[in-house]
């Protein structure tokens, strides 16, 4: 079986995704989801034409006054029937609607109240709509605030309830399964017998899924068995309740204990494809199980890692409602020369240096942890690259 190209294999894992769903949740639920629907104003706002300062409200043609003073407005009352006559001007606070009639606010500070007439005691800007805040100059009735594929933030949402909204249609969290298998796993913290490992993927990988806008529902440590990784993700690919997305992490290469393919096959599934040219990652497995999609991971920490960001991830991000699902590669220029790339493209662990210089790190053993823990970018070699000489541009994946 020849080798999967890095961008075939993210477009045919795509492929294998159903739409994205939604759902309609209360809009302090919604921060951080995408938005599966147009939202409209159902109000004005301001809803009237209000003060925009603490003052007297009156008739910019009555110039300069005095004023014969007659009422109040405050924030919160309903505005007033009555116009108000010319040469009056009614006292106002800030928010408050103005009564009919009046289009200008004369600031506090610049008038002194004797009985009942209001008198300038400096110079004032008297002109239709100082210090109003015309009705509806923020938004109208109906008009389109933001569109479907917008990422609800803080501000989107305070936004959406002052339009009149308490529930926003929103792309639901799919629903993720990890699967660690390996007779060499245990749980963090557990006492460890000879010959086993914490089992960091899971928890790796989890991390992810919940920063990406993913929900997991299960995550299972299974030993090398053929019969429990089966009926497993037997299990978690059911109808009811089950998941849109099983990841597997580990026994998804070819020796004898790899048994993820097998029991792919033993759970009715199907594999799509399996090998993708790149390193570390290669033997990554994207198929179905009953009603959800799997992705099979490798099981060493930075093949998890990487395979992860660049297939896990995206496939969350599209089941979320994201339209540009894929990380975004940027270019910095070598601090150090590079011999010729390989076969596979290489994501090598790399640290940022200067002010747009890249250093690959070393060693790049996938099996080691610590080394993906200080990089903070992924170097892409892509396969047959040619020598490159420091200075030399080349493209890189943030990790931050």
């Amino acid at each position: 079986m020849s080798l999967l190209p890095v961008k075939e294999a993210q477009r045919r894992l795509i492929a294998l995704a159903p739409p994205a769903a939604s759902e309609e949740l209360p809009l302090h639920a919604c921060a951080g989801r995408i938005l599966a629907e147009t939202v409209r104003a159902r109000r004005d706002q301001p809803s009237a034409d209000l003060s925009a300062m603490d003052g007297y409200a009156v008739r910019a043609a009555d110039g300069d006054g005095p004023w014969r003073l007659t009422g109040e407005s405050a924030a919160g009352a309903a505005p007033s029937a009555r116009p108000l006559p010319p040469g009056a001007a009614m006292r106002i606070f800030t928010g408050a609607p103005l009564p009919p009639g009046a289009d200008c606010i004369i600031l506090q500070e610049t008038v002194a109240v004797e009985a009942d007439m209001v008198r300038l005691t400096e110079p004032c800007e008297i002109r239709p709509g100082h210090h109003v805040r015309t009705k509806a100059n923020d938004f109208a009735l109906g008009e389109t605030l933001f569109e479907a594929g917008r990422r609800l933030d803080a501000r989107a949402i305070a936004l959406a309830a002052l339009a009149g909204h308490d529930r926003l249609s929103v792309y639901r969290k799919p629903r993720v399964a990890i699967l660690s298998t390996g007779n060499e796993l245990a749980r963090p913290g557990e006492t460890l017998r000879q010959g086993q490992i914490p089992a960091s993927n899971g928890l790796m990988l989890r991390a992810m899924i919940e920063q990406a806008g993913g929900e997991v529902i299960s995550e299972l440590i299974l030993p090398d068995d053929l019969p429990v990784i089966t009926q497993a993700l037997r299990a978690v690919g059911q109808k009811s309740g089950g998941a849109d997305i099983i990841v597997t992490c580990g026994g998804a290469s070819v020796g004898d204990h790899d048994l993820v393919r097998p029991a792919i096959e033993a759970a009715g599934g199907a594999i799509d494809f399996w090998k993708i040219r790149m390193r570390p990652g290669k033997p990554l497995i994207a198929g179905t199980v009953r009603d959800a999609l799997l992705l099979g991971l490798p099981g060493n920490p930075v093949s998890a890692f990487v395979t992860g960001l660049l297939f896990l991830l995206p496939l969350v991000r599209h089941m979320s409602g994201d339209a540009a699902p894929f990380p975004a590669l940027l270019s910095r220029r070598l601090a150090v020369p590079l011999p010729a790339g390989g076969e596979r493209d290489d994501y090598m662990r790399a640290v940022c240096v200067g002010a747009d210089g890249v250093k690959p790190l070393r060693p790049q053993d996938s099996a080691q942890l610590s080394a993906l823990f200080r990089a903070d970018c992924l170097l892409l070699r892509p396969a047959g690259s040619l020598a490159a000489n420091a200075g030399e541009l080349v493209q890189v994946l943030p990790l931050a």
